[in-house]
Protein backbone atom coordinates (compact mmCIF):
# COMPACT_ATOMS: atom_id res chain seq x y z
CA UNK A 1 0.00 0.00 0.00
CA UNK A 2 1.44 3.35 -0.95
CA UNK A 3 1.92 6.14 1.60
CA UNK A 4 -0.75 8.26 -0.11
CA UNK A 5 -3.51 5.59 0.12
CA UNK A 6 -2.59 4.85 3.74
CA UNK A 7 -2.85 8.55 4.54
CA UNK A 8 -6.37 8.70 3.08
CA UNK A 9 -7.47 5.67 5.15
CA UNK A 10 -6.03 6.97 8.45
CA UNK A 11 -7.33 10.54 8.14
CA UNK A 12 -11.07 9.56 8.08
CA UNK A 13 -10.47 7.22 11.02
CA UNK A 14 -8.94 10.08 13.01
CA UNK A 15 -11.92 12.31 12.20
CA UNK A 16 -14.40 9.59 13.25
CA UNK A 17 -12.46 8.86 16.49
CA UNK A 18 -12.23 12.56 17.31
CA UNK A 19 -15.94 13.03 16.64
CA UNK A 20 -16.80 10.01 18.78
CA UNK A 21 -14.67 11.27 21.66
CA UNK A 22 -16.47 14.62 21.31
CA UNK A 23 -19.83 12.87 21.55
CA UNK A 24 -18.65 10.98 24.62
CA UNK A 25 -17.48 14.24 26.24
CA UNK A 26 -20.79 15.89 25.39
CA UNK A 27 -22.72 12.98 26.90
CA UNK A 28 -20.54 13.09 30.01
CA UNK A 29 -21.07 16.85 30.37
CA UNK A 30 -24.81 16.36 29.83
CA UNK A 31 -24.89 13.62 32.48
CA UNK A 32 -23.02 15.91 34.91
CA UNK A 33 -25.52 18.70 34.24
CA UNK A 34 -28.42 16.30 34.83
CA UNK A 35 -26.86 15.21 38.14
CA UNK A 36 -26.43 18.85 39.17
CA UNK A 37 -30.02 19.63 38.25
CA UNK A 38 -31.26 16.62 40.22
CA UNK A 39 -29.24 17.77 43.21
CA UNK A 40 -30.62 21.29 42.82
CA UNK A 41 -34.19 19.92 42.83
CA UNK A 42 -33.46 18.27 46.19
CA UNK A 43 -32.18 21.56 47.60
CA UNK A 44 -33.03 24.97 46.21
CA UNK A 45 -30.19 27.40 47.12
CA UNK A 46 -32.59 30.29 46.58
CA UNK A 47 -34.25 29.32 49.88
CA UNK A 48 -31.02 29.28 51.92
CA UNK A 49 -31.75 32.61 53.61
CA UNK A 50 -35.46 31.96 54.22
CA UNK A 51 -34.60 31.24 57.88
CA UNK A 52 -33.70 34.89 58.50
CA UNK A 53 -37.08 36.34 57.56
CA UNK A 54 -38.72 37.89 60.62
CA UNK A 55 -37.59 39.70 63.77
CA UNK A 56 -34.58 38.80 65.90
CA UNK A 57 -32.87 39.71 69.15
CA UNK A 58 -29.09 39.60 68.85
CA UNK A 59 -26.35 39.20 71.43
CA UNK A 60 -23.15 40.67 69.94
CA UNK A 61 -19.55 39.92 70.90
CA UNK A 62 -17.04 42.12 69.09
CA UNK A 63 -13.24 42.10 69.28
CA UNK A 64 -11.93 45.55 70.21
CA UNK A 65 -8.84 45.66 67.99
CA UNK A 66 -8.80 43.03 65.22
CA UNK A 67 -5.46 41.73 63.93
CA UNK A 68 -3.45 43.21 66.80
CA UNK A 69 -3.25 40.14 69.04
CA UNK A 70 -5.86 41.69 71.36
CA UNK A 71 -8.19 39.40 73.30
CA UNK A 72 -10.43 42.20 74.59
CA UNK A 73 -14.08 41.75 73.61
CA UNK A 74 -17.13 43.96 74.10
CA UNK A 75 -20.70 42.66 74.36
CA UNK A 76 -23.94 44.43 73.51
CA UNK A 77 -27.52 43.76 72.41
CA UNK A 78 -29.16 44.46 69.08
CA UNK A 79 -32.16 43.71 66.87
CA UNK A 80 -32.67 42.65 63.27
CA UNK A 81 -35.76 42.63 61.04
CA UNK A 82 -35.62 40.86 57.66
CA UNK A 83 -38.06 40.51 54.77
CA UNK A 84 -38.09 38.91 51.33
CA UNK A 85 -38.13 40.89 48.11
CA UNK A 86 -38.36 39.84 44.45
CA UNK A 87 -40.31 36.71 45.36
CA UNK A 88 -37.47 35.35 47.48
CA UNK A 89 -34.65 35.98 45.00
CA UNK A 90 -33.44 38.68 47.38
CA UNK A 91 -33.96 39.83 50.93
CA UNK A 92 -33.16 42.86 53.02
CA UNK A 93 -32.72 43.35 56.72
CA UNK A 94 -32.31 46.25 59.10
CA UNK A 95 -29.91 45.89 62.02
CA UNK A 96 -29.82 48.20 65.03
CA UNK A 97 -27.66 48.15 68.16
CA UNK A 98 -26.12 50.34 70.83
CA UNK A 99 -22.46 49.34 71.01
CA UNK A 100 -19.89 50.84 73.39
CA UNK A 101 -18.53 52.83 70.45
CA UNK A 102 -21.96 54.24 69.53
CA UNK A 103 -25.31 53.56 67.91
CA UNK A 104 -25.25 51.29 64.83
CA UNK A 105 -27.90 51.34 62.11
CA UNK A 106 -27.09 48.81 59.41
CA UNK A 107 -28.68 47.23 56.38
CA UNK A 108 -27.89 44.00 54.56
CA UNK A 109 -29.06 43.41 50.99
CA UNK A 110 -28.74 39.80 49.81
CA UNK A 111 -29.12 38.98 46.10
CA UNK A 112 -29.38 35.47 44.68
CA UNK A 113 -27.72 34.68 41.32
CA UNK A 114 -29.57 31.75 39.72
CA UNK A 115 -26.74 31.15 37.23
CA UNK A 116 -23.98 30.69 39.79
CA UNK A 117 -26.40 29.55 42.53
CA UNK A 118 -24.56 31.88 44.90
CA UNK A 119 -25.52 34.83 47.05
CA UNK A 120 -24.00 38.31 47.11
CA UNK A 121 -24.28 40.07 50.48
CA UNK A 122 -24.02 43.86 50.59
CA UNK A 123 -23.64 45.71 53.92
CA UNK A 124 -24.27 49.40 54.54
CA UNK A 125 -24.45 51.52 57.66
CA UNK A 126 -26.13 54.84 58.18
CA UNK A 127 -22.82 56.50 59.10
CA UNK A 128 -21.45 56.01 55.56
CA UNK A 129 -24.63 55.55 53.51
CA UNK A 130 -22.83 53.38 50.92
CA UNK A 131 -23.20 49.69 50.04
CA UNK A 132 -19.87 47.94 50.67
CA UNK A 133 -18.48 45.54 48.06
CA UNK A 134 -20.30 42.20 48.21
CA UNK A 135 -19.40 39.10 50.15
CA UNK A 136 -20.01 36.18 47.78
CA UNK A 137 -20.65 32.56 48.67
CA UNK A 138 -23.11 29.77 49.32
CA UNK A 139 -24.44 27.24 51.81
CA UNK A 140 -23.25 23.64 52.02
CA UNK A 141 -24.62 21.19 54.56
CA UNK A 142 -26.36 23.94 56.52
CA UNK A 143 -23.29 26.19 56.78
CA UNK A 144 -22.97 29.37 54.75
CA UNK A 145 -19.56 30.85 53.90
CA UNK A 146 -19.09 34.21 52.14
CA UNK A 147 -15.83 35.94 51.21
CA UNK A 148 -14.33 39.13 49.88
CA UNK A 149 -11.03 40.96 49.82
CA UNK A 150 -10.78 44.49 51.19
CA UNK A 151 -8.50 47.02 52.80
CA UNK A 152 -8.22 47.14 56.58
CA UNK A 153 -6.00 49.75 58.23
CA UNK A 154 -3.82 50.12 55.17
CA UNK A 155 -3.41 46.46 54.22
CA UNK A 156 -5.28 44.03 52.04
CA UNK A 157 -7.07 41.25 53.91
CA UNK A 158 -9.62 38.53 53.28
CA UNK A 159 -12.95 38.77 55.09
CA UNK A 160 -15.23 35.81 55.77
CA UNK A 161 -18.81 35.60 57.03
CA UNK A 162 -20.05 32.27 58.39
CA UNK A 163 -23.69 31.37 59.07
CA UNK A 164 -24.11 28.26 61.24
CA UNK A 165 -26.19 26.57 63.97
CA UNK A 166 -29.34 27.52 62.07
CA UNK A 167 -32.66 26.40 63.53
CA UNK A 168 -36.19 27.71 63.19
CA UNK A 169 -35.64 30.12 66.10
CA UNK A 170 -31.88 30.69 66.33
CA UNK A 171 -28.76 31.24 64.24
CA UNK A 172 -25.12 32.21 64.60
CA UNK A 173 -23.18 34.66 62.44
CA UNK A 174 -19.43 35.27 62.58
CA UNK A 175 -17.05 37.65 60.86
CA UNK A 176 -13.36 36.80 60.57
CA UNK A 177 -10.30 38.47 59.02
CA UNK A 178 -7.28 36.82 57.42
CA UNK A 179 -4.08 38.85 56.89
CA UNK A 180 -2.24 35.95 55.21
CA UNK A 181 -4.35 35.02 52.19
CA UNK A 182 -6.73 32.69 54.04
CA UNK A 183 -4.14 30.54 55.83
CA UNK A 184 -5.30 31.71 59.25
CA UNK A 185 -8.48 33.44 60.39
CA UNK A 186 -9.24 35.62 63.40
CA UNK A 187 -12.91 35.84 64.37
CA UNK A 188 -13.73 39.39 65.44
CA UNK A 189 -17.54 39.61 65.60
CA UNK A 190 -20.07 37.00 66.71
CA UNK A 191 -23.85 37.39 66.68
CA UNK A 192 -26.05 34.89 68.51
CA UNK A 193 -29.55 35.40 67.15
CA UNK A 194 -32.85 34.39 68.77
CA UNK A 195 -36.16 34.89 66.99
CA UNK A 196 -38.45 37.38 68.68
CA UNK A 197 -41.37 36.84 66.25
Amino acid sequence: MSGIKFKYLILPLLVVCTAMSGIKTFATDKEKKMDQNAEARGHDPQTDFDFIIGSWKIHNRRLNKPLTGSNSWVEFEGTNVARKIWGGRANIDEYEADSPSGHIQGLTLRLYDANSQQWSLYWANSAKGVLDKPMIGEFKNGRGEFFDQEMFEGRSIYVRYVWSNITENSARWEQAFSPDGGKTWETNWIMEMVRSK
